[in-house]
């Protein structure tokens, strides 16, 4: 088969190398169609160059830890001091202790951490080290939420033909069915029901998790309050999954966004500054169950070779430092509200139903009339005109997640500028095709 007008022969034989050694040909998290895939050769700031010369404005970011874009000055320049001091440890050391205390000082509910070294990670032992503390088996969380991929996490994220309140729907094969029995499903954003359903469980319940903002679901005014008076009343941890509003929305995070704070929280993506690392932070009193001076019956085992890796904690240590910064908020909300409010616009010249939802500094359009205000919301949307706008975007050098636009400090008036035209030109070309 002939290779993809433009793409180089170095690029082809990448390609094929991948679809040799991987599965799908993919590492698992994006996917393209396989005429504009593409192999990434280098990144700087907002923009990815592959190997056949082209270059794209990035709205992926790594999937969201590369606030500050690619390859920064100042990450850069902390890594490479680092990796002259050695790579890992396996022990202390003071980028990752002063990591861990920059935390603390900045997210409300953070007075002990723990470091691991993936989201996945950070939200299976939040949930363990719950259980440990209450001594309880069951969860409670949230229709559409995502809390990484392991076994407790991947239920009813995505299901096509959801069960009824609190059944969960199993998202992947191999997942033991034992867990179905120790899972229990509440809408988003009906505080009513989610409280009865925490009333009527309370007694079995080891945590209730969610995150703060559902994917790209907007917690409605007094939603997530509600949970946190309830939880707080039975004395069941909220655990909030931070891992994309942490450091995104605020420096505190969602809890100093919405003004909520939990009892446990999961971190990563911008603690790690581009680099593997997550944490689960909390109370003093949950945390000691990670201390080996707890008992036998209620210590929670946790280990991982890279654990507070120093070379992570330093790039960590750096884009924090300018996250710090007078107005990188303010500057952050302001690209991504132009960028939000553009789309919109856009989607109404081209004549087409749209919502666009989440935060400015990451959103997503969907192709409906229904506002997107819970999971079954989503469903709504025409999943193939989603297809045909990502591929429209690619086309044309802007790159996308699948379900995210990830805003940066870096997307110039230039990039927006682009952005926002080629906005105008995806969704003209999708509504050409859709009518």
């Amino acid at each position: 088969m002939a290779r993809p007008a433009g793409r180089s022969p170095e690029e082809e034989a990448l390609l094929q190398t991948a679809m040799r050694v991987l599965p799908g040909g993919v590492l698992g998290g994006y996917y393209a169609p396989q005429e504009l895939a593409f192999v990434v050769r280098e990144a700087r700031g907002p923009r990815l160059y592959d190997f056949s010369g082209r270059e794209y404005i990035d709205y992926i970011l790594g999937s969201g830890p590369l606030v500050l874009g690619h390859a920064h000055p100042a990450v850069v320049t902390a890594v490479e001091a680092q990796l002259r001091k050695g790579t890992t440890y396996f022990q202390l050391s003071e980028p990752t202790l002063a990591l861990a205390e920059e935390i603390s000082r900045a997210v409300p509910c953070a007075e002990q951490i723990r470091f691991c070294g993936s989201g996945s990670e950070a939200t299976f032992f939040a949930l363990r080290v719950a259980r440990a503390f209450r001594q309880r088996d069951k969860i409670l969380k949230f229709e559409g939420g995502f809390h990484g991929v392991h076994d407790y996490s991947l239920m009813s994220v995505g299901p096509r033909a959801p069960k009824a309140f609190p059944a969960p729907t199993p998202d992947s094969a191999g997942i033991p069915h034992a867990i179905q029995g120790e899972v229990l499903v509440a809408p988003f954003n009906d505080v009513a029901e989610a409280q009865a359903m925490i009333e009527a469980h309370h007694h079995d319940l080891a945590a209730v998790i969610m995150e703060p903002l559902q994917r790209l679901v907007v917690p409605q005014p007094g939603f997530l309050q509600g949970v946190r008076e309830i939880t707080a009343r039975h004395g069941v941890p909220l655990i909030f999954d931070e891992i994309v509003t942490g450091f995104r929305f605020a420096y505190g995070g969602a809890q100093e966004y919405y003004g909520v704070v939990p009892d446990l929280a999961a971190f990563g993506k911008i603690i790690g500054g581009g680099f593997p690392l997550a944490a689960v932070v909390g109370r003093r009193d949950i945390m000691r169950h990670f201390s080996q001076e707890i008992s036998e019956g209620g210590f929670v085992q946790q280990a991982g070779t890279l654990n507070g890796n120093p070379i992570a904690a330093a790039a960590g240590l750096a884009t924090l430092a300018e996250l710090r910064r007078p107005g990188t908020y303010e500057r952050l909300f302001a690209t991504g509200t132009r960028l939000k409010q553009g789309l919109e616009a856009a989607a109404r010249r081209a004549g087409l139903p749209a919502q666009v939802a989440g935060e400015a500094p990451v959103f997503e359009i969907y192709f409906t009339d229904r506002p997107i205000t819970d999971y079954r919301a989503t469903l709504s949307a025409d999943q193939a005109l989603h297809a045909a706008f990502t591929r429209e975007m690619l086309t044309r050098g802007v790159v996308k997640a699948a379900q995210k636009f990830y805003v940066s400090l870096v997307h110039t008036e230039a990039e927006v500028a682009r952005t926002l035209e080629v906005f105008d030109e995806a969704l003209t070309a999708v509504a050409g095709t859709s009518h």
